[in-house]
Formats: structure tokens, sequence, C-alpha cells
């Protein structure tokens, strides 16, 4: 089991990377989740290790390559090993702060519009049947309960994407 992380607020991050990965997910991370993960030892892929492809344009973009995008987008993955993609099996985003730039420049707005985070939770949405879909710091309690307890069923899983 694999789960991308891609967040701007790191609150309760540790604990939940740390629970996930005692669960047996690997986690794939952009790069500054990565650089905050590995500074507490939690062990995770760069999205460029899985890519084999840099971030470009300064950072805007870093996961809108068909090794993510299919990873979570895939039904089967038997369509995913015949392209030599992994699948990808939770998505763990939360968006830009946005609206702390509402009197910034319209330069810092621009660049706080988030595209490859709402991408992704939109793909994972779009497959919530095999992917579970973590949008906020709020439901990482409430998700490794349900993981643990074997209990993330069909409307569970509907209710987060």
């Amino acid at each position: 089991m694999r789960a991308i992380i891609s967040v701007s607020n790191k609150d309760g991050l540790e604990s939940f990377a740390r629970e996930i990965a005692e669960l047996g997910y690997e986690i794939i991370a952009t790069g500054g989740t990565w650089r905050y993960l590995n500074s507490q030892g939690i062990q995770a892929k760069k999205v460029e290790e899985i890519t084999n492809f840099p971030e470009i344009l300064g950072g805007r973009v870093k996961t809108l390559h068909p090794a993510i995008m299919g990873g979570i987008l895939a039904r089967k993955e038997e369509e995913l090993q015949d392209l030599n993609i992994g699948a990808i099996d939770m998505v763990v985003v939360n968006l830009y702060p946005f609206e702390k730039f509402v009197d910034a420049s319209e330069e810092d707005l621009i660049e706080n519009i988030d595209i490859g985070g709402v991408a992704l939770l939109r793909a994972a949405a779009k497959n919530y049947e095999r992917v579970i879909v973590v949008s906020s710091p709020e439901q990482y309690e409430e998700v490794i309960n349900l993981l643990k307890n074997k209990e993330f069923n069909i409307e569970k899983r509907r209710e987060f994407a």
C-alpha cells in the first residue's frame, strides 16, 4: 500500500505518518512535506523517485505526472502493471491557505492558487472506492482508527471523498 502526502499544514502530520507507516503504507511526499518527514525521522520517498522527473517551474509542477495521477485514478492494478506504475491507495493533501493571502499582492495570490493539491484530491475522490481521501489534519485520528479497526468501508470512503 502507498500513500502520497502533500500538505501545507503540518499539524499532526508526524504522528499520522508514523501510524500509517506502521500499518504498512509506503509514503511518497512532495518536497516540503518530504523535508519535514525526513527531519522527523520518518522514511518517505520523494515524488521525483516515483516520477523520475524533478519538480519544475519553481515548484509549480510536482505531482501532475502519469506515475502519480495514474496510480490514483486506476481502477484495476493490472493496467498499472502493464505501464509499470504503482497504485496509490491514500491521498493526504491540505491545500495552500489561500484565505491568508487575500490582502497580499496579486503575484502572491497567484502563487498560492493550489493546482496539484486540488488535482490530487479530485482524482482520489473520483476513485474513492479504492483510494482513501484525507483532506484535513482534523481527520487524521479518525482515519487511523478506521484503518486499525478495519472499518474503512465504502460508506466511509465516500464520506471522506
